[in-house]
Parts: C-alpha cells; structure tokens; sequence
C-alpha cells in the first residue's frame, strides 16, 4: 500500500511515535518530485488533541531533518486522520467492521479495481466486504488504497 519512501518514513517515525503515547495512521507523499508534500496521520485510543499535533509536529520534523528523505524543499502535514479515516493495516479494517469503506486494488478483482461497501470481516490476509448483496475478499497484498466512507448526519 505505501511506496518506498513512504515505507521508509514510516518506519524512521514508529520508534518515537510509540515512545510518544501515538500511532502513525498512515503516511503520503503527494505533488511534485521538486516540493513534495509529506502527509503524516497520527491518533491515539482519545484522539488528537491540538497539543498533540503541535508536539507531534516538532519530533517529526526533527526525525525528517535527520532522514532527509528529499533533496531540497519539501512540505511537513501532521494531522489527524479525520472522519474518512485512512486504513493500511488488517487491525485498522477489523476496527472498521460495520463501517462503510472504498477500497481501490492494485489489480481488478472480478473486473473491478474500486470498490465501496461495508467491511464485514478480517480473515487472516484477507478483508471481506459487503457489496450490494454480495460478499467481496480483497487479499491485503492487492489494497493499494483505503479509507472509511465518513458519514456526517446534519439531522440531528
């Protein structure tokens, strides 16, 4: 799901990110080669507090300054992972069963490469969907994309 230099932040920030109470969501690299943004999605089990993003912010960057992971200008975000909650690893969709997510695949499964519907299981490496009236097994290897659909109700 992450591409090398994604993977390879990733790991350069999960050492600290344990030490700090905080799980690393996720991490993108999106724009340009020449000023790539570096998104960085943190949380914790109460959620992310302004305080912890400001914190966050600092030890990351100081990890980022160390790795260089890009020649010249780059952008650091450090943010929450919000309401369409990125999904990367088989514990992040086990927490979403019952939810509703869109998942985009490496390879077309059933002649399909998107995909939205409820999750309804985790089997081993393997997420289960509910689409429609049927149910979808998408392997973990072939999850090139996820997050959960948030729904926002104004009605109440």
């Amino acid at each position: 799901m992450l591409t090398a230099k994604e993977q390879q932040i990733l790991d350069a920030l999960e050492g600290r990110a344990q030490q700090e109470g905080v799980e690393v969501v996720t991490v993108e690299v999106v724009g340009s080669k020449h000023a790539p943004i570096i998104r960085v999605y943190i949380d914790t089990e109460e959620g992310v507090s302004f305080d912890q993003l400001a914190s966050a912010q600092a030890w990351i960057n100081q990890i980022m300054d160390r790795l260089d992971p890009f020649p010249g200008a780059y952008t650091l975000e450090v943010s929450s992972p919000g309401i369409d909650r990125p999904l990367r690893t088989s514990e992040h969709f086990a927490a979403a069963v019952g939810q509703a997510v869109a998942v985009k695949t490496v390879g077309p499964i059933d002649g399909r490469s998107s995909w939205t519907g409820t999750v309804s299981a985790v089997e081993g490496d393997v997420v289960v969907l509910q689409v429609d009236d049927a149910l979808v097994q998408i392997p973990f290897d072939n999850v090139k994309k996820a997050h959960v659909k948030g729904i926002v109700d104004f009605s109440g």
